[in-house]
């Protein structure tokens, strides 16, 4: 099967939503109840209308179903000598086509990205409870170099 890249739309939305739930974590945090929460439309557009974010599908070209997701944000830092990074959160794959290398696609497509947009580094967070994820990343060449901390305000 082919798939192509390309930045969502609002109408993606609601498989959006599905993809994001359909794992242990994100079922305890998203509803995929129609209609959509409006902070799921708000963030979109928030998202969509700021260049230094983006939110990509990974779409079958035989059906257009969206099997993938990732949103990429680019950030400026003052360390690195002003370089900019790539954050990469809500990685997704749906279920029935995990096991075809498609994450390992998403990932080296958001690589190639973030040199497009001459990132000096490429970084992601993985829940400390996603231990198959978190060697996935490592498989691929990402390094546990930092502890990471959150505080829920």
């Amino acid at each position: 099967m082919h798939y192509r890249f390309r930045t969502a739309t609002e109408q993606d939305l609601p498989r959006i939503i599905e993809l994001l739930a359909d794992d242990v974590l994100g079922a305890q945090r998203e509803s995929s109840c129609y209609p959509l929460d409006k902070g799921y439309t708000n963030a979109f557009c928030a998202i969509d209308t700021d260049p230094n974010n983006e939110l990509i599908v990974l779409e079958a070209t035989a059906n257009s179903e969206i099997v993938g997701l990732m949103h990429l944000t680019f950030i400026p830092y003052i360390t690195h000598r002003g370089a900019w990074r790539c954050m990469v959160e809500s990685v997704r794959v749906a279920a029935d086509t995990r096991g075809q290398g498609l994450g390992e696609k998403m990932l080296l497509w958001a690589k190639d990205r973030a040199e497009a947009r001459n990132c000096k580094i490429l970084q992601l967070t993985s829940d400390k409870k996603r231990p198959n994820a978190i060697r996935f990343y490592q498989r691929l060449g990402f390094v546990a170099s930092h502890e990471g901390f959150k505080l829920k305000i």
